[in-house]
């Protein structure tokens, strides 16, 4: 059975609590990355999202109901950008489009994807394994994806190294927010996602001449 955290609201309109849960989510992104969770409030909060306490309180329960949101945000995009992953063909241009996507997706919640890794160790347990469960199957689809690519002879690895060549592709994506600071200064995301694409299909040693 799927552990799944709710997060309970008073408010019934279904299309209401989307709406006012995102300005929440944007506002908490916005205060954690300044202050961090910790030293934030739910008042704080709710004054970035641009409404009352009271207001907030009609969506959320507790701060680290917010907290979880922006981490169940993050992941339900990323099923929603890769979910024709698994329909790629297995071939090396499908794993270069794949990695495109998902690069891309990370620049555009750099600021979610930062917040997330800093502050998800606060979670309630329940929240926070079921936020693990979510990375977990985010890595699955690059492992699917590389071993339909061995198979179809399309790449040499060994089955026991695929789990860590999923974790390389996913981590170096997220690279791309946690230290954008620098590698902002030498790339722009097209030469970024070149470059690591690169590396990761032909490595860093130079061919041997014939």
């Amino acid at each position: 059975m799927e552990l799944k955290h709710q997060v309970k609201s008073s408010v019934k309109d279904g299309e209401l609590i989307e709406k006012r849960r995102e300005q929440i989510i944007h506002g908490a992104v916005r205060l954690f990355k300044q202050k961090g969770f910790h030293r934030s409030t739910t008042r704080e909060i709710a004054k970035e999202a641009g409404f009352s306490i009271g207001t907030l309180y009609e969506y959320i329960r507790t701060k680290e109901d917010v907290l979880y949101l922006v981490c169940d945000t993050i992941y339900d995009e990323v099923q929603h950008r890769l979910s024709g992953i698994a329909d790629e063909e297995a071939t090396i241009g499908g794993l270069t489009r794949a990695i495109d996507v998902y690069y891309r997706l990370v620049d555009d919640l750099s600021d979610e994807f930062v917040v997330m890794y800093q502050e998800s160790k606060s979670l309630p347990k329940g929240a926070l394994d079921y936020v693990l469960k979510k990375e977990r199957a985010m890595t699955g689809l690059f492992e699917s994806l590389l071993s339909a690519c061995a198979a179809a002879g399309e790449l040499r690895i060994a089955d026991s190294s695929v789990k860590l060549a999923a974790h390389h592709i996913v981590i170096q994506g997220q690279m791309w927010a946690f230290r954008r600071w620098e590698l902002q200064q030498m790339y722009q995301l097209d030469g970024y996602i070149e470059f690591q694409t690169d590396q990761l299909l032909n490595g860093l040693v130079k061919p041997a001449s014939n």
